[in-house]
């Protein structure tokens, strides 16, 4: 008996992990092969795990059993090195909803779900975790326009995030 609740319990801190936040929702009609390719990081509520990093930017492969390989970059300015971390994700529904988990450590999963996209050009989306102390902006480009920047972030205030905390990521170097 013990096990099984310990199992049980496992199972929802999982589910707990990759599930959305309250009130959110990923994008429909998502086109998985048009979001492959390479994003930079425009801006990002701060964690330790990218504490201090500059131009940042990951990027994104089908593998051939369906699922997305993650190749996620930054440059550490006080060590002036490059760090990159691979990880997989899989589609927690079906590949024309962008909502994702992702795991850099065994079988750790994150969850990754794009809660806005431009639907039109794939040039710039807005990704959140498990929790609102989670969010990305990204651009297919290294800049983003000022204009569009405070839209994005005017939206992420009305879901419920703190964009008082948001890091605007410096690119500055090649690669």
């Amino acid at each position: 008996m013990k096990h099984f609740a310990l199992s049980i319990a496992a199972a929802m801190l999982v589910a707990a992990c990759t599930s959305i936040p309250d009130g959110l929702a990923p994008v429909e009609n998502f086109q998985a092969d048009r979001y492959l390719g390479k994003w930079y990081e425009i801006a990002r509520l701060d964690h330790s795990f990218e504490r201090g990093l500059t131009n940042v930017s990951a990027i994104y492969t089908r593998k051939t059993n369906g699922d997305i390989h993650v190749l996620n970059r930054g440059y550490v300015p006080a060590d002036a090195i490059w760090k990159e971390i691979e990880g997989r994700a899989t589609f927690l529904k079906d590949d024309s909803t962008g909502s994702l988990k992702i795991s850099f450590f065994g079988p750790f999963y994150g969850g990754y779900h794009i809660i806005e996209l431009d639907r039109d050009a794939y040039s710039y989306a807005v990704v959140t975790g498990p929790t609102r102390s989670y969010l990305w902006i990204l651009s297919r480009s290294r800049d983003m326009n000022e204009t569009l920047y405070e839209r994005l972030v005017a939206m992420a205030a009305e879901w419920g995030f703190d964009t008082s905390d948001l890091v605007k990521v410096k690119h500055d170097l090649p690669g």
